[in-house]
């Protein structure tokens, strides 16, 4: 447990390095100050149970008074994207007296330190970042969550990869994004032939170096997911050793910053409804999906089109599903030593009044 302790410690400092370096360019100086005290950026997520509140029910509009700001925060390949194309948040907002600001960022650490510190107030990740971001004391707070996207990542091989089956993973370089979603199928995958991290050479790597060291043959395996699941499958004939369905849901989550979910249900619950509308949108018009995210990722519309009839747009009340699984995530991630401290994930969910 020592080199995954070192490995943690060492990923923790190169992380908040990374981050000191983009608040610079993005918040005043007194806010970077205030960063350095927090330590680790992290990526978002959402869960909740049955003995919660229902955050999106019988919530009413509070009175219009002034014009109130919500800005969100997004990723390219996001649900958010496909709002913000669509423009019907504007005027479900217009009715609450209340506008949008939209800031696009390149990855959830600079998106969630971007929540910590109060420049934006809503934004959107996978499921491994919102266990390290509560086990970092991150003052945010999962506001909902999408449907499953079980068949959305997996670990791919070289298409004359002499690996057949999970076993043959023992001993091997597999490369995949530490503290990610890729992080915990992996330790999945590896359970179904009897396995361990301890059984395979793990090789921490972001989603373009390890395609590249794919490519190359630098490393033996990926964990991986989507898009790049689809562009190595489409353009590097990946073999899919085993796909995450029947092992991880893959959900999306949406987290608020602490002091905006406080005062602002109204909004809360009218970006639920619009994401809510655009994903049944979605769901009937694939094609057009497409057309929009093609131009706007850089990624060929034969991948996005893979992309899009894998994965779910939407954006759901909690439920008891979604507090198991991600519960799981930070019992596993606490296990391997891959975040600091165990977290209760049910003390981080939102509490609507």
């Amino acid at each position: 447990m020592s080199d995954i302790r070192s490995g943690w410690q060492s990923t923790l400092v190169a992380t908040f390095g990374q981050l000191k370096r983009w608040i610079q360019h993005r918040v005043r100086a007194s806010v970077v100050l205030f960063v350095v005290g927090i330590g680790m950026s992290v990526a978002i997520a959402s869960c909740t149970s049955s003995s919660l509140p229902t955050p999106f029910a019988n919530v009413s509009a509070s009175p219009v008074a002034q014009t109130r700001v919500v800005r969100i925060g997004h990723q390219k390949f996001d649900p958010f994207t496909l709002v913000k194309a669509r423009g019907g948040l504007e005027k479900r907002l217009e009715a609450l007296g209340a506008t949008v600001e939209w800031t696009e960022f390149q990855s959830g650490p600079p998106m969630l330190e971007a929540l910590n510190v109060g420049s934006i107030d809503i934004g959107r990740t996978g499921d491994a970042p919102p266990v390290i971001a509560q086990a970092a004391d991150a003052p945010l707070v999962y506001i909902g969550g999408s449907a499953p996207k079980d068949r959305s990542s997996a670990v791919i091989v070289p298409p004359d990869s002499t690996i057949q089956s999970v076993a043959d993973l023992k001993g091997k370089k597999v490369a995949y994004a530490k503290g990610s979603s890729a992080n915990y199928l992996i330790v999945r995958v590896l359970e179904t032939a009897g396995l361990t991290l301890a059984d395979i050479e793990s090789v921490y790597l972001t989603p373009g170096d390890a395609r590249s060291a794919f490519e190359q043959g630098n490393v033996d395996a990926w964990a991986i997911w989507d898009p790049f699941y689809a562009a190595a499958q489409q353009q590097s004939n990946a073999r899919v050793l085993r796909d995450s369905e029947g092992l991880v849901a893959n959900r999306d989550f949406y987290l608020a910053s602490t002091s905006f979910a406080e005062s602002g249900a109204d909004i809360i619950q009218a970006i639920a409804a619009e994401t809510q509308a655009v994903a049944a949108w979605a769901d009937a018009n694939p094609e057009a999906v497409v057309n929009i995210l093609s131009p706007l990722l850089g990624i060929e519309a034969s991948v996005l089109d893979t992309v899009t009839k894998r994965r779910n747009y939407g954006f759901e009340e909690f439920n008891d599903a979604m507090l198991t699984e991600q519960q799981q995530i930070a019992d596993t991630f606490s296990k391997l030593q891959l975040i600091p401290k165990p977290v209760n994930v049910k003390d981080s969910v939102w509490n609507a009044k």
